[in-house]
């Protein structure tokens, strides 16, 4: 009776606060990105950035509106003349620059749809890391709690020895505060899993606390040169060759501009009254500045700095993320060996050396101590394995960020 409701308590502090009392599914970290990808927030982020750039595209494409003009002159004298004219005038574009500006916009959509690729695709890394996190504290009370439930086995050992009088009153009161310590460890973790799992849910987006499912060890890397291919598709990298390219195109538009300036046409009726006639006709005016100051120096310099500016980014951006790259790539190939490596050995004598211990405790060649020590080093070898695949899963996490990969 005291073996089953030491077990049966250990049982209840594997598990967290929520799963007691919370119905539960099973969630994927493919469903979880989806997840947290598909919040109406997101989109509605999303949409509002690309329109802003729509707008800007819409008024760089409008032509000035008509301006409606009266003038009336009086002179005076004998005749008495009155002059009244109604003027209706219109700017138009000779030199083009509307249409280079409309490219322009054109180009700094695209640099807000690659922004939102960009944001998606550090959104769905700190969706993995989250989702990963929980599925890391869910295994370690997993082998938490395996390596409780060993207090039945040894209790049992124990009782059966203090029955034979070869079990001391100290290895009976050395168990009872290992326990302690095994149902602390488990009350922290349930803890942790708590936390991490409340901070999964609001990154998803999802009603319910889902327990996870997944491997931490991740799969082996693509080749290297094939993911540096891709590397200038990567949404940051993009953004930065469109917005070169939009400042080459507002600095042509400035130069075209200073060479060919606007032509303002204005045409509409003209009356002149003498006291004795009237006269009717019609007024054309032609306008058109000289560029004898302003020749769009200012904005074709700005334009040169910020497509200047942009290029610079661009290849210290790109140099630097191929460098990450192939050290991420090293990183999480070697954390994906070790850890391969280390649980099929280090972890593979595990049994055996507990084995060991058990027997030598039976036969007196050991004490409790030994037997107890013989049981954490599994369970830090376990653990031990477990953060060496949670490393190489973060290190593929920081890989697929770094080339645009939002999944």
């Amino acid at each position: 009776m005291r073996i089953a409701h030491t077990l049966f308590v250990l049982s209840l502090l594997a598990l967290p606060a929520w799963a007691q009392s919370t119905p539960q599914t099973t969630l994927s970290e493919a469903e979880a990105v989806r997840l947290g990808l598909a919040r109406s927030d997101l989109a509605e982020l999303e949409q509002g950035t690309v329109q802003a750039a729509e707008a800007d595209l819409l008024a760089a494409g409008q032509i000035p509106n008509p301006t409606l003009s009266y003038n009336r002159d009086r002179l005076g004298g004998a005749s008495d003349t009155t002059e009244q004219s109604w003027i209706l005038s219109q700017t138009f574009d000779l030199s083009g620059k509307r249409k280079l500006h409309r490219e322009a916009a054109g180009r700094r959509i695209e640099i807000a749809t690659a922004g939102n690729a960009s944001r998606r695709s550090e959104l769905a890394a700190e969706i993995r890391r989250g989702f990963y996190d929980v599925l890391f504290k869910q295994e370690v009370i997993r082998v938490t709690e395996t390596w409780a439930r060993q207090f039945v086995r040894v209790e049992g050992m124990v009782g059966k020895l203090a029955r034979a009088g070869e079990a001391s009153g100290y290895d009976r009161r050395r168990l009872a505060r290992e326990r302690q310590a095994a149902e602390a460890s488990l009350a922290g973790g349930r803890a942790e899993l708590g936390r991490v799992m409340e901070r999964l849910a609001a990154l998803t987006g999802a009603s319910q606390n889902p327990i996870v499912a997944g491997e931490l060890l991740p799969a082996t890397l693509p080749a290297i040169e094939a993911t540096l291919i891709r590397l200038e598709q990567r949404p940051d990298l993009l953004a930065l060759s469109r917005r070169a390219e939009a400042a080459v195109l507002d600095g042509r538009a400035a130069k075209q501009a200073a060479a060919i300036p606007d032509l303002t046409v204005g045409i509409g009726p003209r009356w002149i009254d003498n006291g004795s006639s009237r006269d009717n006709g019609f007024a054309l005016s032609l306008s058109i500045p000289l560029p004898v100051f302003d020749r769009q120096q200012a904005g074709r310099q700005r334009a040169a700095a910020e497509a200047q500016q942009a290029r610079a980014e661009y290849r210290l951006a790109r140099t630097r993320a191929e460098g990450e790259l192939r050290g991420l790539s090293r990183q999480a190939e070697a954390l994906r060996t070790a850890a391969l490596d280390y649980r099929s050995r280090a972890l593979a004598a595990s049994p055996e050396l507990l084995r060991i211990a058990e027997a030598a405790y039976r036969g007196g060649e050991s004490s409790l101590l030994e037997l107890l020590d013989a049981y954490r080093g599994a369970l830090e070898s376990e653990t031990a394995a477990l953060e060496l695949e949670k490393r190489a899963r973060e290190a593929r996490i920081e890989y697929d960020l770094l080339t645009g990969s939002a999944e």
